[in-house]
């Protein structure tokens, strides 16, 4: 199958499917958790002003949450379920439950905040900024404000990757640009005609993120590296084309060329279970 490999680690598609092809190591792991959480017997801040309107799926658009000057956020094409993703820092697997028009019908946002709240000040570099921690407060407010949300945390066993550090030398360097957009993925062929792993201004911890994504399970990052880092890792062009089951052989030796290794076991995740949700009236 022509470039299966390059295709498949970019978009995700067919690799859960294929995870077995690791050497697991069982072993119990802290819960992945949902990183914004109610101050203890504080009322979450909210936005000022937010908009949100059904999509119009006929033009088109940027999808997902978008950060401004000033602390504005927008959300373009996006379903209430990429919203919990945003708004509670956990991934699509750490969502459960709520009707099925959670994941279909799509929005678009706009939100500001008040002049008096610290995200007033903000001003990222870069629009595809997460959102910072007041900011996924003001979220879930909106959430559970305009969609009405009703919403409990609960652990579930899961199949998760470590990643630790490797036996071999890190082949991680410092950013060229510590402004650059965060961003991981596959190498696409151009003039070696080969694939492997690429990123820019990366902390591990957005990279075990985005393993997760690929992987279709959490990736929990162990590795004790607090910095952000650009790499690159080209998978040699002899290697020709990739069946269906090399596709995650291509992702791990990517992964230990860095330095990096990926071990597979079981751990409890935290997952957002969704009791109730309304579809809001658009304003």
């Amino acid at each position: 199958m022509r470039r299966l490999c390059e295709k498949q680690f970019l978009f995700g598609g067919g690799i859960a499917a294929i995870c077995g092809c690791i050497l697991a190591v069982l072993m119990r792991v802290p819960p992945i958790a949902a990183q914004a959480v109610r101050p203890t017997g504080a009322t979450l801040p909210s936005f000022e002003v937010a908009s949100i309107k059904l999509s119009d799926l006929h033009r088109a658009g940027a999808i997902g949450i978008f950060t401004f000057p000033g602390g504005r956020v927008t959300a373009g094409l996006s379903t209430f379920k990429m919203l919990v993703t945003y708004a509670f820092d956990v991934q699509p697997f750490q969502v459960s439950a709520g009707p099925a028009w959670i994941n279909d019908t799509k929005y678009d946002i706009i939100a500001i905040p008040p002049s008096s709240s610290p995200a007033s000040k903000l001003n990222p570099p870069n629009p595809k900024l997460p959102p910072n921690e007041e900011q996924q407060q003001m979220l879930q407010s909106l959430l559970m404000d305009r969609f009405q949300l009703k919403f409990h945390r609960a652990d579930r066993v899961s199949p998760v990757y470590l990643l630790e550090r490797g036996r071999g030398q890190l082949k991680l360097e410092a950013p060229k640009d510590k402004d650059a957009y965060p961003w991981v993925g596959g190498i696409p062929g151009g003039a070696i005609n080969g694939d492997g792993l690429r990123g820019e201004n990366v902390s591990m911890q957005l990279l075990a993120r985005r393993l997760g994504l690929y992987l279709g399970r959490p990736v929990i990052d162990r590795t004790g590296l607090k910095g952000f880092y650009d790499f690159k890792y080209q998978l040699s062009q002899d290697r020709g084309d990739y069946s269906e089951g090399e596709v995650l052989s291509c992702i791990l030796t990517s992964i230990k060329a860095l330095g990096l290794e990926l071990k597979a076991g079981k751990g409890p995740v935290e997952t957002i279970v969704i009791d109730h949700v309304e579809p809001p009236t658009p304003n």
